[in-house]
């Protein structure tokens, strides 16, 4: 079996965030890069059911650019088998449909049996990556899974939601998305650190993938504008003279809270 693991790289969700006012892109400095840790589960799902089944490939994968290489290698550290990263100028800023697109072409080329992603990255948190990737692909999808059994020839999982929980199963091949619900990953050692370093790393762009990002029929969402958030003004003030009560309700009303 052939798993795939999407990985993604993040700023630190410790660090501050603050869009570039010029690209309209989240500022990224070279410390503050780290491997999203939602993919760092879905990649441990991958893992466990290897260690447990011989014959199993487990490849990560990831869009991002050529400064994201070291974080791509920790996944190989890990223990992936090999991994594939799509390294294109053209691709700064993408939005999700082209992100998918080009995930899917990917996919199509390398080949999968299962694939496995996080249900929300911790920078843009779309959360639409996996469905789209499976409806590109035409493939079955089982999303925001708080558990996952992997067989032969279907992958199965529970969804929790307000209702209560159902139970999905999906044929082979499919792409699946898992929640933080699932164990933390393993910690790369230093055996699979300097392993890493000769495990089979391919490098494409999108004239590998006969993608184009320009195409003028593909739909796009640009940023048009952006603007600091103002800063927060006081609020007001209400002084009890005998009167509170009434200014209370004064301002609700005035201010449609009641």
């Amino acid at each position: 079996m052939k798993i795939v693991v999407l990985i993604k790289e993040v700023p630190d969700t410790w660090g501050d965030r603050k869009l570039s006012l010029e690209t309209g892109l989240a500022e990224r400095d070279a410390s503050d890069r780290v491997l999203d840790e939602i993919c760092e589960r879905a990649l441990e799902v991958g893992l466990s059911y290897a260690d447990a089944h011989e014959g199993t490939e487990v490849v990560v994968l990831s869009m991002a650019s050529e400064a994201s290489t070291a974080t791509v290698r920790k996944g190989l550290a890990m223990g992936a088998a090999s991994a594939v990263q799509v390294v294109d100028g053209d691709l700064l800023g993408a939005d999700m449909g082209l992100t998918a697109e080009v995930l899917a072409a990917t996919l199509q080329r390398i080949g999968f049996d299962l694939v496995i992603a996080g249900n929300l990255s911790t920078d843009g948190s779309g959360g639409m990556i996996p469905a789209m990737v499976a409806e590109i692909l035409d493939v079955p999808s089982a999303t925001n899974l708080t558990s996952v059994e992997i067989s032969d020839g279907a992958v199965e999982g529970v969804r929790l939601s307000d209702a209560g929980s159902m139970r999905l199963r999906a044929e082979l091949p499919a792409v699946v998305s898992i929640t933080e619900a699932l164990p933390d990953a393993r910690f790369p050692n230093f055996k699979g650190i300097m392993a890493a370093k000769k495990k089979p790393f391919e490098t494409l762009g999108l004239a590998d993938l006969g993608l184009d990002a320009a195409d003028p029929d593909a739909a796009r969402s640009i940023v048009i504008s952006l603007a600091e958030r103002p800063p927060r003004e006081a609020g007001v003030k209400i002084v009890d003279e005998g009167d509170a009560g009434r200014k209370l309700a004064d301002f609700l009303a005035e201010n449609r809270l009641v």
